[in-house]
C-alpha cells in the first residue's frame, strides 16, 4: 500500500507538529492533513499519522472516530451537512435534510454518483441561534432553507460561484477545508 503524505507532506507535518509544545496536541492538525490528501481518512493515513506522532493507531483512530468532522470512508467532493438536533429540528432541519436529499440526488448519503456530494446529517453545528444550519465544507449557512441548498447543489455541479456562507469563504472543496484546518494555505498541499 502506498503511504498516504508524501516525502514533501510528512515534511509539512513535521512543521506542523513543530508548533505544538506537546507533539501529541497535533493529531487534529495532521487528520485534517490526511484527509486534504485523500478526501477521508483510511486505515493508512490513521497509522501514518499515529507514527509520525509516536503513538498507537487505536489512540489516532480514537480522535478520528469521536470528531464528526473527519470522514472515514470515501466522500464526495463537497460535503453538506444538516444539523438536526432539537433548535433546527424545530424550525425545519428534518424537512431541511430530506430536501437536501432530493436536491443531491440519489447515493448523496454515501457519495453521489457524480462524485461531487456527501450528505451528512449533522448532531448539532453549535449555532442554534441561527437555526436551521447546513454546513458546506465546513463552512456555515444560516437560517438556511430547501431553496438555498438546491442552488448551492446547483452551482456546485456546473462549476459555478456558490452563494457566500454565512461569514467568511466557501473553500473550494472538502480537501481545501481540511488544508485550511490543518492550519495550510490550499496552494501548500498538492492533490
Amino acid at each position: 500500500m502506498a503511504p498516504v503524505l508524501t516525502p514533501d507532506l510528512r515534511e509539512e507535518a513535521e512543521r506542523i507538529k513543530a508548533r505544538y509544545p506537546r507533539e501529541r496536541s497535533a493529531i487534529m492538525p495532521l487528520l485534517y492533513l490526511v484527509q486534504s490528501v485523500e478526501g477521508h481518512i483510511s486505515r493508512e493515513g490513521l497509522r501514518e499519522v499515529a507514527e509520525l506522532l509516536g503513538i498507537t493507531t487505536a489512540e489516532t483512530e480514537a480522535v478520528a472516530t469521536f470528531y464528526t468532522m473527519f470522514r472515514k470512508g470515501p466522500t464526495g467532493k463537497h460535503l453538506i451537512s444538516v444539523c438536526t438536533n432539537l433548535s433546527c429540528k424545530l424550525r425545519g432541519g428534518g424537512e431541511l435534510y430530506e430536501d437536501a436529499k432530493q436536491a443531491l440526488g440519489p447515493g448523496c448519503e454515501g457519495v453521489t454518483e457524480d462524485g461531487m456530494f456527501t450528505l451528512h446529517e449533522e448532531e448539532c453545528l453549535g449555532a442554534c441561534e441561527t437555526a436551521p444550519v447546513v454546513q458546506v465544507n465546513f463552512a456555515n449557512y444560516d437560517n438556511a432553507t430547501p431553496e438555498l441548498v438546491a442552488e448551492i447543489a446547483a452551482k456546485l455541479r456546473a462549476g459555478e460561484q456558490s452563494p457566500s456562507p454565512s461569514r467568511g469563504e466557501l473553500p473550494a472543496d472538502l480537501r481545501a477545508a481540511s488544508r485550511l484546518l490543518a492550519g495550510l494555505e490550499p496552494e501548500e498541499v498538492a492533490t
